[in-house]
């Protein structure tokens, strides 16, 4: 007998998850930007506004991995407003979904023996795909460039419109700044065993 209407939207709606930092990982990782001030960025290494991307840098971005400077580095680790992340994660993401990802290899160094590769990521696919008359929330910054919703609030829920997200498996949700992720690629990411991310609580509402 075929599922119910409620059932199968359940079914489809519980394979939108958060794709984010798993904070179990614990301290900071045992590796250094070496030449971050040469790269020409300022303090911070942000994408251009207006479309993701990495910025042009002077140099390429060189990375020193002792332990003397913390535990081994996970394959999904945070930097600035981009992630640091291990060649079999590269390949994961990009197996799944390559349009939605941008990589810029780093040059990578190790006290002790060959270093591992490392890679800058981007998920460049941004979607408005938040339904703002079916959800509730709060919005910060509203009327300005830097306008979002907050999340955070515990009585937040967002309705996705299905139809805006397509066959894409992962993507940042606009105003929401988070990167949202279905359950191919988690199914993906699990099965390589990756280390550094985790799949938050299930989003559950389609437009």
């Amino acid at each position: 007998m075929p599922e119910s209407g409620i059932a199968a939207r359940m079914k489809k709606a519980s394979k939108l998850y958060k794709f984010e930092r798993d904070i179990r990982v614990g301290t900071s990782p045992g590796w250094n930007m070496e030449n971050f001030d040469a790269l020409g960025v300022g303090p911070v290494l942000y994408s251009p506004r207006g479309k993701r991307s990495f910025p042009p840098l002077l140099e390429t971005p060189r990375l020193l991995i002792a332990r003397s400077l913390g535990r081994p580095p996970a394959d999904w680790e945070p930097f600035h407003d981009f992630w640091l992340v291990s060649d079999r994660m590269k390949n994961v993401l990009e197996s799944v979904d390559r349009e939605g990802v941008a990589f810029l290899r780093c040059e990578t160094r190790s006290l002790r023996g060959e270093a591992p590769v490392y890679w800058l990521c981007d998920i460049v696919r941004e979607f408005d795909v938040i339904d703002e008359e079916k959800s509730n929330f709060k919005v910060l910054y509203d009327g300005t460039d830097f306008r979002q919703y907050d999340g955070a609030a515990l009585d937040s829920t967002f309705v996705f419109r299905e139809e805006v997200i397509g066959s894409a498996h992962i993507f940042r949700a606009r105003f929401l700044n988070e990167v949202v992720c279905d359950q191919a690629m988690k199914d993906a990411c699990k099965a390589a065993g990756l280390k550094g991310l985790r799949f938050g609580n299930p989003y559950i509402n389609w437009g």
